[in-house]
């Protein structure tokens, strides 16, 4: 029998890993709220069902990547009121515990087993493939998807008990938070001296001071265009929300974390909500006076 799979949630990361499945042989069924990515995804190969229910009837396992919590709490509805056979659900979003926990309660009271799997990464990552997945939750379903997760990611990690996959998470992307503002700071810096942002990135990288995070992002501060997000700024907001709650709720200090806040929002609020969020980088510009004069922004 060909290998089946479902993915709830087309966008950016979802449907990477819907055309990831695609090209290692997996039969994928899609869908999304939005026509536009579902008319993409079946040029690619994915067959699209009309709905989140057509498509739990239609696979035994279902990928889950969704903007918000509302949507898993649609999407678990619509799995619960199907009244199938057991069903796992990877729930690859980055949402609070709470939310999980409450998706997580109301699927194994239907008969199934729903995993928590957010990944690391970037969109544009997510299209090579060079994803890692914090999984956690029933250990027996987690070794039976090891061949799922190698078709869109480069490693996959069993954390123990359900909610350690986000836990993990948190940690990874209050990195990424730092480390992107920061790499925006030293680019700005480099600029207000009068050295040029390609030389800035090329000695960077070759340096002590590289990071996964600055050779992602840096680029797109050379080029200055933001135009082709691998994470939106406005979708990132909800991620830091997260973020930061967790880590009050623990009483736990993140004086690094907590100074990056007022430069995301102010990239939001000065039109970069639809750019990726290594715009940061404009926004400093802006703030340190600089004037680049070669291409207009995007």
């Amino acid at each position: 029998m060909a290998k089946q799979v479902g993915v709830v949630g087309l966008g950016i990361m979802g449907g990477a890993f819907a055309r990831n499945l695609v090209k290692a042989g997996w039969n994928v069924v899609g869908f999304d709220i939005d026509a536009a990515r579902c008319r993409a995804m079946a040029r690619a190969g994915v067959k699209i069902a009309p709905d989140a229910t057509a498509l739990a009837r239609a696979v035994p396992t279902i990928i889950t990547s969704l903007p918000k919590p509302a949507a898993l709490d649609l999407t678990v509805k619509a799995v619960v009121d199907a009244r199938l056979h057991p069903r796992v659900i990877v729930e690859a979003s980055t949402f609070t515990l709470d939310d999980k926990f409450k998706a997580e309660r109301a699927l194994r009271k239907a008969g199934h087993v729903m995993l928590d799997c957010p990944v690391s990464g970037t969109g544009a990552q997510a299209k090579v493939k060079d994803l890692v997945i914090y999984a956690s939750g029933e250990r027996k379903a987690i070794r039976r998807l090891r061949s799922l997760f190698a078709a869109f990611s480069r490693s996959a990690h069993d954390l123990g008990a359900f909610g350690n996959g986000s836990r993990m998470k948190y940690v990874a992307n209050l990195l990424v938070a730092i480390n992107n503002v920061a790499s925006a700071e030293a680019m700005v810096l480099g600029l207000k001296a009068g050295l040029d942002a390609q030389t800035v990135f090329e000695m960077v990288r070759m340096g002590a001071a590289n990071s996964r995070v600055f050779e992602l992002r840096a680029p797109m501060m050379v080029e200055d265009r933001y135009d082709h997000p691998s994470m939106k700024m406005m979708l990132w907001q909800k991620d830091m929300s997260v973020i930061g709650a967790f880590a009050r709720e623990l009483k736990c200090p993140t004086p690094l974390f907590d100074a990056t806040v007022p430069i995301y929002k102010k990239g939001v609020q000065t039109g970069h909500a639809e750019h990726d969020t290594a715009s940061v980088c404009a926004v400093l510009e802006k703030m340190a006076g600089v004037r680049r004069g070669r291409k207009k922004r995007r």
